[in-house]
């Protein structure tokens, strides 16, 4: 993911709703989006069209209101952009970052039990 391609924060924002939804028209993300911000219909119009161009999105335009689906990953996209933040922020640690994440974080016991249990399947991977 070159810096030209790499998603903005309100990009990332259009992303996770087509990730989590499928398929949609510029008006379904809208709606969504109205939930949590104020913008215009035409700014995210405008996003998803930056973004088709930037190929983030795929876009079928075989009925009158087009829909667009993400063209990346959402595993992929988020695994490239951890990395860069793992790399510039934490200096290649990644330990330093789950280190904050767990101290600036409330975590339940779901949660550590599950990252306990990721951790011990890593453990026996570096041992094979």
């Amino acid at each position: 993911m070159t810096k030209a391609t790499r998603p903005t924060d309100s990009e990332m924002e259009i992303l996770n709703i087509l990730w989590q939804k499928g398929p949609s028209t510029v008006r379904e993300v809208h709606e969504i989006l109205g939930e949590n911000k104020d913008a215009g219909y035409t700014t995210t119009l405008k996003l998803m069209q930056i973004m088709f161009e930037k190929k983030l999105l795929k876009r079928d335009t075989g009925n009158k209101s087009h829909v667009y689906q993400a063209a990346v990953s959402q595993q992929q996209t988020q695994g490239q952009l951890l990395k860069r933040m793992i790399d510039n922020v934490f200096n290649g640690s990644a330990s330093q970052l789950v280190m904050q994440a767990l101290g600036n974080h409330k975590t339940d016991k779901k949660e550590l039990d599950q990252i306990m249990e990721y951790l011990k399947e890593v453990e026996k991977k570096t041992k094979s």
